[in-house]
């Protein structure tokens, strides 16, 4: 049997955690060094780097389980390494080569495996990639030197309570400005959300609903995560489609789940925020959250609630969620290619 830590699997939080490793990865002069395993969770940098001053940083979001039958295994990273790739060139930035991720996940998620948390325990190996410009630079251009890391830590569900549904607000605030970097995984993309969610936490939600930054007439995504609904007959699966929302990989699966595993109809388009009241089902996806029911959803014009609001999930969703974490846990069978075992 494998050895894990002593740790209270059942009630952590989605929180910071340092463990024993992480990898490290330098490019200078034009190329990355060969990449290590370090022990120290500390970054050095130049008063002068180029993510202090003008916030050159992407980063990823991908998760490990050990599966019902003892696999640890990490659910499709290929698409985080292709769309980090895309993220570190839409900002000026040396892509870290898509093998090389690989390669890098294998090895900090094994170094770390005793951090794994146990099948059943309803937590996961949250493992986080990021890329920032860490050398010196004063004028406004990209920097010439870059640092890779990816880093590991065991947590529970993103919201307190697992697939519960919550109540969210729609915000005042635009997440990402037209034409802009809504669509890669930058931090100044969350960094502008910022001020919006605790404007939604002070006033009682967990979370926002962005609507778009141009006419402030469509449904965007969250802080976080992207949305779907449900039609009113539970036939057809929702999700909005826009230039300026990041395109999640929970998303593109659920797609799939939803057409091929459930036999819904699966629409990809603008959603505007009038017709919301039309659907039956509405909720978040993400990695951190995996899917997390919306119930009730606030704006100036009054309450919309979906289903049975905040008492349950609505029955499209709960059979969403069982599927797709049956699949990344082994007890429903994945589609080619999903699963990439690693120990």
């Amino acid at each position: 049997m494998r050895k894990v830590k002593d740790i209270d699997w059942g009630n952590l939080g989605f929180q910071y955690r340092s463990c024993d490793w992480r990898y490290v990865s330098c490019y200078k002069d034009g190329s990355w060094d060969e990449g290590r395993l370090s022990d120290d969770p500390n970054v050095v940098l130049n008063e002068c780097a180029g993510i202090l001053h003008y916030c050159q940083e992407c980063f990823e979001g991908l998760k490990a389980y050990e599966t019902v039958n003892g696999d640890i295994v990490c659910f499709r990273p290929e698409l985080n390494a292709e769309r980090m790739a895309y993220s570190a060139e839409f900002l000026c930035m040396p892509p870290f080569p898509k093998e090389r991720f690989m390669d890098a996940l294998d090895k900090v998620v094994k170094a770390n495996i005793e951090y794994v948390p146990p099948y059943g325990s309803g937590a996961s190996l949250y493992i986080r990639p990021y890329i920032f410009g860490s050398g010196p630079v004063i004028g406004v251009k990209p920097a010439d030197e870059y640092m890779f890391r990816m880093i590991v830590m065991p947590v529970g569900p993103y919201f307190k309570g697992g697939a519960k549904p919550i109540a969210i607000m729609v915000s005042d605030y635009d997440r990402a400005a037209p034409h802009g970097t809504g669509h890669i995984k930058a931090g100044l993309n969350y960094a502008m959300s910022l001020h919006a969610h605790e404007v939604a936490k002070e006033a009682g939600y967990p979370e926002n609903m962005f609507l778009d930054p141009k006419e402030h007439k469509y449904v965007e995504e969250t802080g976080g995560a992207n949305f779907y609904f449900i039609s009113a007959d539970g036939s057809t699966f929702v999700t909005p489609k826009s230039g300026s929302i990041l395109p999640s990989i929970t998303r593109r699966s659920l797609v799939y789940v939803a057409e091929h595993y459930l036999g819904l109809k699966v629409e990809e388009r603008r959603v505007e925020f009038a017709e919301i009241g039309e659907f039956s089902e509405c909720g978040l996806c993400g990695t951190a959250a995996v899917i997390s029911p919306v119930g009730l959803v606030h704006s100036h014009e009054g309450d919309i609630v979906f289903g049975k609001g905040l008492e349950e999930p609505g029955p499209v969703t709960k059979k969403l969620y069982d599927t797709l974490t049956g699949i990344q846990l082994g007890t429903i069978e994945a589609p080619e290619g999903w699963i990439h075992k690693i120990a």
